[in-house]
């Protein structure tokens, strides 16, 4: 008798959750063809306005078809690249010179001496500053996606992210060694680019900086290519970086915190020399949805200038009073 019992109770049971079945597969909300996510990116796109303490305060919209890289010199002039040109504003944002270089430049630095240096696709050029080419670098290998390029007081470092490395040349174009190959023996990890957003800049104390945007994770180097040290911060919440890869563009203030760019969630932060959150520049009301390739620079007033390439723009942000 108690073995029919069980034989019953158990097949209650099994009726039981074929019905929560059925319903599950048949009998769906109508809700249920909306995107679960939605909801969550809207919300993680949402900037706290407390948290905001900076202000656009004007813009400059360059004559460039596709815009990509900007750099500020130690006068404080601007330069922007991109396709097929190079455009240079004095601090006031008075247009200085415009020239055409018949190439897409994807990232722009620019030397003491003037000279400015134009990655493109897989290598090097360098002109002066009235449009003149003096080089061209040969390029490393057929993988190489050039994204990023610093200079030091004795070195140009070149980010590849094709490559999955830096590169140190030498001011003539003679490469002297790479930096950031794995080495768990010296604690380096490796990139991880899984996209071709692979930022670098030089320090305070002339360091390397590099992103190690896979990682969530921000590492200096040495001229010798020792690793100094690292800060990480992964987190979906806007203290943080997500996603496959982020931050994807960096600058420094004169205090050594960093400004950042993202994108998926697109938004310009500072983060402190240590790596913790201070605050938000820009937030991402303030980019088209999809918006990638934010580049970044900061002059000597500690202005930050945020190279917008959706809306073909540069957007110059001040601290708020």
């Amino acid at each position: 008798m108690k073995q029919k019992v069980i034989i019953w109770l158990s097949l209650i049971l099994l009726l039981v959750v074929v019905a929560f079945m059925v319903k599950d597969f048949f009998y769906q909300p109508k809700s249920s063809n909306e995107n679960p996510y939605e909801y969550k990116m809207d919300k993680l796109r949402h900037i706290d306005s407390s948290l905001i303490t900076y202000i656009e305060v004007h813009q400059i919209k360059p004559d460039i078809e596709v815009l990509h890289g900007i750099v500020i010199d130690k006068s404080d002039n601007i330069y922007l690249a991109g396709k097929d040109r190079v455009m240079i504003y004095d601090f006031e944002l008075n247009l200085k010179t415009s020239f055409k270089i018949g190439i897409e430049a994807k990232c722009i630095a620019v030397g003491d001496d003037s000279k400015i240096y134009l990655g493109v696709n897989d290598h090097v050029e360098v002109y002066d500053n009235i449009g003149t080419k003096l080089k061209s670098w040969s390029p490393i290998n057929v993988k190489s996606v050039i994204t990023s390029i610093a200079l030091s007081e004795k070195y140009v470092y070149v980010a590849d992210a094709g490559n999955r490395i830096v590169y140190q040349y030498d001011t003539e174009g003679t490469l002297q060694k790479e930096i950031g190959k794995k080495n768990p023996e010296k604690g380096i990890q490796g990139f991880i680019i899984p996209s071709p957003y692979f930022d670098l800049l030089i320090g305070r104390e002339g360091e390397l900086w590099v992103v190690n945007p896979g990682r969530h994770q921000l590492e200096s180097y040495n001229e010798k290519g020792d690793l100094i040290s690292s800060w990480n911060k992964t987190s979906m919440d806007v203290e943080g970086f997500c996603g496959c890869c982020n931050p994807s563009n960096i600058a420094m203030l004169s205090d050594g915190s960093f400004v950042t760019s993202e994108k998926a969630i697109e938004r310009v932060k500072i983060h402190l020399p240590s790596g913790e959150f201070k605050c938000v520049v820009a937030s991402p009301d303030k980019f088209v949805e999809g918006t990638h390739g934010i580049d970044l620079a900061v002059d000597s007033k500690d202005r930050i200038y945020v190279l917008d390439p959706e809306k073909k723009m540069v957007s110059i942000y001040v601290k708020k009073k």
